[in-house]
């Protein structure tokens, strides 16, 4: 089965930067878009940013120009460059993934663990 492992999360000081980064393993037909979501306590969890497997990105905007999505393909991972932070970045962030079902037309989502992000003022 597929598994999608986080990692980059911390404490970070207000204004500073973090790179998550979530890899995508084992047996992993085809990969369609992957994204980035978080939830911080007593909300939603909000979509932050996702990327199409052809490189198109969309932003919420509450983060548009301060973090930038990215995949390599090869290795079946995605980043988020975390930069400008500010306490109301603070959540724990999920890495999802749409996989494509072999010889079917079908896709499921798959979600990580998540990994804590943590912006003191």
């Amino acid at each position: 089965q597929v598994q999608l492992v986080e990692s980059g999360g911390g404490l970070v000081q207000a204004g500073g930067s973090l790179r998550l980064s979530c890899t995508a393993s084992g047996s992993i037909f085809s990969i369609n878009a992957m994204g980035w979501s978080r939830q911080a306590p007593g909300n939603q969890r909000e979509l932050v940013a996702a990327i199409t497997n052809s490189g198109s990105a969309n932003y919420a905007d509450s983060v548009k120009g301060r973090f930038t999505i990215s995949r390599d393909n090869a290795k079946n991972t995605v980043y988020l460059q975390m930069n400008s932070l500010k306490p109301e970045d603070t959540a724990v962030y999920y890495c999802n993934a749409n996989l494509k079902v072999p010889l079917t037309s079908r896709s499921y989502d798959l979600w990580g663990q998540g990994t804590q992000v943590t912006v003191s003022s």
